[in-house]
């Protein structure tokens, strides 16, 4: 399977992401098995052989989205 594992600020926030996508409001993410959730952040890099995205708090000193 092709899952991804998402850290927020070096944090990991989300296991089985099987969907990243950009919005005005910062990141939809959407697991495998849960409702999608949009996390303020933007995108730093995504690291596809090891299944990774990495994401900045578009806020400085925001914590979990």
């Amino acid at each position: 399977m092709c899952q991804a594992t998402v850290f927020l600020d070096g944090d990991k926030i989300l296991e089985d992401v099987i969907q990243v996508r950009p919005t005005a409001d910062g990141v939809e993410l959407t697991p495998l098995f849960e409702q999608p959730r949009t996390v303020r952040a933007a995108i730093r890099d995504i690291d596809l052989l090891k299944h990774i995205v990495h994401l900045e708090s578009l806020e400085k000193g925001e914590g979990r989205g």
